[in-house]
């Protein structure tokens, strides 16, 4: 009989207007001052027995031999399936983690084994010099899909053109904000250039340059994510990281007209946020946020790295939200491809046409120089993960099913699991497995 455990690394909380606190010990978020360490404590049936030789040489190995980054409990995974992971003693576990909410079709999926198996010795790189016929393929896929369930100025009903949006892949959801924040850089150097006559883009007198992020975000641990990841835990160590980032407050109405001025170029947010707690900006506060980046010529940008791809319920956090709380850039990554490196940023017409940023320079943006492989694989998990509503036989992904449990639906969920969150969106922010 296999042994069986639990793998106790999130757990939901209740989301209300004006939050209430969990019992003592029930936290797992990483705060300011220190990193979560719930997951070391992981439970599993005790064993009197010794660690057997794979565990071992696995634990001598690592502290020999990598840089001790990560502080992990002392058990080696060999392999999953489904929500269930097997450590190299033959231990079984629920795993609440999905990889930090990465693993959308569990471990193992046979669909994703296939796409890579196949493609393996196919094509593996290529870099993005050359065209390939995957990446326009899941490109097409992503707009069609939002286009569709609503995002990026589409209405949740699905009217309007697809025309106008286009895509960008990366390695990462890190990656994919480095680039979200290198367009919307560019675009507000040529906002401020089409100001007035004889200005350049390219002028060092220009002012339109700087970022707006908030507190308790997380956007990624490079230079440039790092600085709009507003945790001095994360921070202090890099420090100084990029200048010209202001920071302000999720649902704070009235410091917006001070923190997004005519010098800012971008406002980066999550619609979720996930890293000091679940923290849900309201519809009002990101309507009122869309006003003022459109008063000044900010591009705004929603990261749903973590909160995107059906974990709320619906393909984006904002779908379901009017257009006027839309953003004009998404990033995504995590679910994407079920736990293969890739990243993306999807961007409406209001910032891919009003500017001459788009010239073919291999120079001017962010590069994915290992993608080739991962896009036929993707286009092959996203139909999987987020398009089955389109098989012709209504069934809905697994991920929408995780998201739509809430106290209203009769599902028999512990009340430390539920999440309620305001304005609407009475979601659970599910992991996917």
């Amino acid at each position: 009989m296999k042994k069986f455990a639990r793998l106790s690394i999130y757990q939901s909380r209740l989301i209300q207007s004006s939050p209430k606190s969990l019992p003592s010990g029930s936290r797992c978020f990483a705060s300011q001052a220190a990193p979560s360490t719930r997951y070391k404590a992981a439970t599993h049936v005790p064993s009197t027995q010794s660690a057997n030789e794979t565990t071992t040489k696995t634990l001598s190995r690592a502290s020999t031999y990598l840089l001790p980054v990560y502080a992990r409990p002392d058990f080696v995974l060999s392999h999953g399936k489904g929500s269930y992971v097997w450590d190299a003693e033959d231990r079984k576990y629920l795993d609440f983690s999905a990889g930090i909410a990465v693993n959308a079709l569990g471990h193992a999926d046979e669909g994703v084994v296939k796409a890579i198996s196949d493609h393996a010795g196919k094509l593996l790189h290529t870099s993005n010099v050359y065209h390939n016929e995957w990446t326009p393929q899941l490109a097409e896929l992503l707009v069609t899909l939002t286009q569709k369930e609503g995002g990026l100025g589409f209405p949740s009903s699905g009217s309007g053109a697809a025309e106008g949006v286009k895509v960008f892949f990366a390695n990462s959801g890190t990656e994919a904000n480095e680039g979200a924040l290198k367009i919307a850089r560019k675009v507000g150097k040529d906002r401020w250039a089409a100001a007035e006559p004889g200005r350049s883009w390219d002028s060092s007198g220009c002012t339109k340059t700087r970022l707006v992020c908030f507190e308790n975000s997380f956007h990624g641990r490079s230079m440039g994510a790092l600085s709009v990841t507003s945790n001095p835990k994360y921070q202090t160590p890099f420090a100084p990281l990029l200048p010209g980032v202001d920071v302000g407050k999720v649902n704070d109405f009235t410091g917006l007209h001070g923190l997004v001025t005519e010098n800012t170029c971008a406002v980066i947010v999550e619609p979720i946020q996930g890293e000091g707690g679940i923290n849900v900006a309201q519809t009002e506060w990101l309507q009122a946020l869309r006003k003022r980046c459109d008063e000044v010529g900010a591009v705004l940008i929603f990261d749903e790295i973590q909160c995107g791809l059906y974990r709320t319920g619906s393909l984006w956090a904002h779908s379901t939200l009017p257009v006027d709380a839309h953003p004009d850039i998404v990033t995504m990554a995590k679910p994407l491809a079920n736990g293969y490196p890739i990243g993306a940023v999807m961007i409406r017409d209001s910032v891919a046409f009003d500017n001459d940023s788009w010239n073919p320079r291999d120079d001017l943006w962010e590069t994915s120089a290992y993608l080739t492989s991962r896009l036929e694989q993707a286009a092959k998990v996203v139909p999987r993960s987020s398009a089955a509503p389109y098989s012709g036989e209504g069934a809905y992904p697994w991920t929408r099913i995780q998201g739509s449990f809430s106290p209203e639906s009769g599902c028999s969920i512990s009340a430390r699991a539920r999440c309620i969150c305001p304005d609407g969106r009475k979601r659970r922010r599910a992991t996917g497995t």
